[in-house]
């Protein structure tokens, strides 16, 4: 059963300065609420009891969130606020736990999965980049169709988007065994080099930012050098991983967005606010507005 979460986000956020020298880049809001929000709920949707924050001592803000706020909660309460009271409240369900450990050095994402094996044992879990909203609309989400599958084959799951050509360098690419699955489907897995050179692309399938894995992988990261950029890899340790069991490409059909820069999170936010319940109507027509002004001009 996977039950438990690993959330790096102990990075500087160095794409999204100057305001993440003081604000965590995941608690820039997407509309009303911060992107790591959207992706802890998204991990809670998939079945996750446990979320593992592997964060920075600078990065409180996060574990703040999430937790409980009772002065906030008592004058909400005392001034009738029962509608912003109750979205307080219910962030997330009271079954679901948050914990936080510390990633003293930045050493690579495979370093900061890494940093949470006492969390997770040998239990199998999923990894969410907190960078990464993705959104599946009205069909079965993403995640939860991959936790499903690893459950059901005991395959790992990473997932995957085609990208332009010229763009695979700039990823994790994978390599299959065979044609590349349909949306929605996986396909075994051969290899995943980290941003190869156009050239040498095996294919032009870049890992996501969602995987489901299995514990052992918490041993082998222990055992993984230092490859690209002189980092520990979670590429170099799931290539490891595929030699002694199979792991599967997922290709999602949800849509990306790459809160991590800022255009994604312009974007990010634009589509968010679209569809918000109050707000969607008023921010279409503005969109509606301001795309009739370009075209004029």
């Amino acid at each position: 059963m996977v039950s438990k979460a690993v959330l790096p986000v102990a990075g500087f956020g160095s794409r999204m300065l100057p305001a993440s020298k003081s604000i965590p880049k995941e608690m820039l809001p997407i509309v009303d609420r911060p992107a790591i929000e959207y992706v802890v709920k998204e991990a809670v949707r998939a079945g996750i009891k446990e979320i593992v924050l592997v964060s920075h001592s600078a990065k409180s803000a996060i574990e703040d969130y999430f937790d409980t706020q009772f002065e906030l909660e008592q004058q909400l309460e005392a001034k009738g606020k029962d509608a912003l009271l109750a979205e307080v409240r219910d962030i997330l369900p009271a079954d679901v736990s948050v914990i936080a450990v510390r990633q003293h050095r930045a050493l690579g994402l495979g370093h900061a999965v890494a940093c949470a094996a006492p969390v997770v044992g040998d239990a199998p879990f999923a990894v969410l980049l907190p960078d990464v909203l993705v959104d599946c609309g009205e069909q079965n989400e993403d995640l939860a169709e991959m936790v499903a599958r690893f459950q059901d084959t005991g395959r790992s799951q990473i997932m995957v988007e085609e990208v332009p050509a010229e763009r695979v360098d700039q990823y994790g690419i994978v390599a299959l065994e065979g044609e590349a699955p349909a949306r929605g489907q996986s396909a075994l897995m051969t290899g995943v080099v980290e941003k190869p050179p156009v050239a040498e692309a095996p294919s032009r399938l870049s890992v996501v930012g969602r995987y489901v894995l299995p514990g052992e992988i918490m041993g082998i990261l222990a055992q993984t050098p230092p490859g690209a950029g002189n980092e520990i890899q979670l590429t170099d340790a799931i290539a490891t991983l595929m030699s002694k069991s199979p792991v599967e490409a997922y290709s999602m059909r949800g849509e990306t967005f790459d809160c991590g820069n800022k255009a994604g999170y312009l974007q990010a936010i634009f589509h968010y606010a679209a569809r918000h319940p109050e707000l969607g109507e008023q921010v279409r027509a503005m969109m509606a507005a301001e795309l009739g002004k370009a075209v004029e001009s």
